[in-house]
């Protein structure tokens, strides 16, 4: 399991982004039995309170059988971190293993509010917090941070490859999906976290996707991250 230091200039986290992509595995590395053998998912979301002083993390575990809600938690830490587009995992995930910490049961995959590898330098908050947790994770984010794609389908279900071209280089880099995760909404951005792959991805994604748009585990803790 990885671990680093969280105080640290922009420039030095840009650093740590680098290395730690390395590391992020885009392969399925479930529990055994794969798919079939996930009991329990935790939706993970980030909020602010006082003026963006304090930040407030979300964690929702729910039973993968029928998507009801099991356990929830919500830490609170002071905002250490600049408000800086790229870096936003560490202003966010610090309090997002506190909340994990504070779980009564402890989840076999995470679903972030936010992106994984659909990152300028390929470590999204999915990312970094497979990583420092060494569970599988997903990324599901409502807007795109990089790259380009065409529009997917109308109907739910539908998706497109989001795709990065590096600079200097001329084949595309296929580092998402765009997903329809319910007829005639907007779509979300799907991308793998750590120790999933984007077709698992996609398929744990629709299948948490019920009657909203967002899924229900980033849902849930994104309503959980925001109440009073």
């Amino acid at each position: 399991m990885i671990s680093h230091d969280w105080n640290l200039s922009p420039k030095q986290a840009i650093a740590l982004q680098k290395e730690l992509a390395a590391a992020v595995e885009r392969r399925d590395r479930l529990p055994p039995g794969g798919r079939r053998a996930l009991k329990h998912i935790a939706g993970l979301d980030v909020a602010f309170e006082d003026g963006g002083k304090v930040t407030r993390g979300a964690a929702v575990v729910l039973s993968m059988a029928d998507l009801a809600p099991v356990a929830s938690a919500v830490a609170r830490r002071p905002t250490d971190f600049p408000y800086i587009p790229g870096l936003l995992s560490f202003r966010e995930v610090p309090v997002l293993l506190d909340a994990l910490a504070m779980l009564d049961i402890a989840p076999d995959i995470l679903m972030c509010d936010g992106h994984g590898l659909a990152h300028p330098r390929r470590l999204g908050i999915a990312c970094h917090i497979g990583l420092l947790t060494d569970l599988p994770a997903i990324g599901v984010a409502k807007s795109r941070l990089t790259g380009s794609h065409d529009e997917p389908g109308f109907e739910k279900g539908a998706w497109a490859p989001l795709v990065d071209i590096a600079k200097g280089a001329a084949p595309a880099t296929r580092i998402g999906a765009v997903l329809r995760s319910r007829t005639g909404v907007k779509p979300v951005y799907v991308s793998t976290g750590h120790r999933v792959s984007l077709r698992t991805a996609l398929a744990l994604t629709l299948s948490c996707a019920t009657r909203y748009r967002l899924p229900e585990p980033v849902r849930l803790a994104d309503k959980l991250s925001k109440a009073s």
